[in-house]
């Protein structure tokens, strides 16, 4: 039973780089653009940086609120039916989990994926196999930082629930602990950035 599992993680691991080539040959340039929410510079980052594509639609994951996002793209000169704020998701993982139905439904198959230099291997990792996993291509774009690059046991944990997905569809989000809180729990111990806590 062993070795039959091991051959089926060797078999679905092989077959990603492929879906990932094939995604990058029929898509060589982006068609949208994907932000992780954790902070208002990715968002400003984002406006800019959508000013030099305006053929590209823009999804900001979990980011922060609506009425603090808007501005920021109206006063870049993006319209807002360019822009879309998506609020499903609890944690990196699920920034990438919740999109992957919208994104196969427009037919997109690269992105630019834009956030924060320190959290950009991880970010990246979970790409390869999300992303990769549905044949959908990305081409990453960091946001300068000062803060130090993440550590390994989160990077190596959230490749595991990613890998999770890929087989069961389940990213193991609702064993955080954090989920269970009220809101006004959640508020006391959270800094404010899922992405930053998980």
């Amino acid at each position: 039973m062993c070795a039959v599992s091991t051959v089926l993680i060797l078999i679905l691991l092989s077959i990603i780089p492929l879906r990932l080539a094939i995604a990058y040959s029929q898509a060589p340039h982006p068609q949208a653009i994907l932000t992780l929410g954790g902070g208002v510079e990715r968002e400003t980052f984002t406006a800019q940086f959508a000013q030099a594509h305006p053929t590209l639609d823009i999804w900001v994951s979990s980011g922060i609120p609506s009425n603090k996002a808007r501005p920021i793209f109206r006063a870049a000169g993006i319209n807002d039916e360019r822009v879309h704020l998506d609020r499903r998701a609890v944690d990196t993982v699920t920034n990438f989990t919740s999109l992957v139905p919208d994104f196969k439904r427009r037919h997109i198959q690269h992105l630019y994926l834009i956030t924060s230099d320190y959290h950009m291997p991880r970010a990246t990792a979970i790409a390869i196999l999300v992303l990769g996993s549905q044949g959908i291509a990305f081409t990453p774009v960091s946001v300068p930082s000062n803060i130090p690059t993440e550590s390994s046991f989160r990077l190596l944990r959230d490749v595991g629930r990613a890998f999770l997905w890929v087989v069961t569809g389940h990213t193991g989000a609702s064993l955080n602990p954090r989920l269970s809180l009220s809101p006004v729990q959640q508020l006391y111990h959270s800094n404010g950035d899922s992405n930053h806590t998980n």
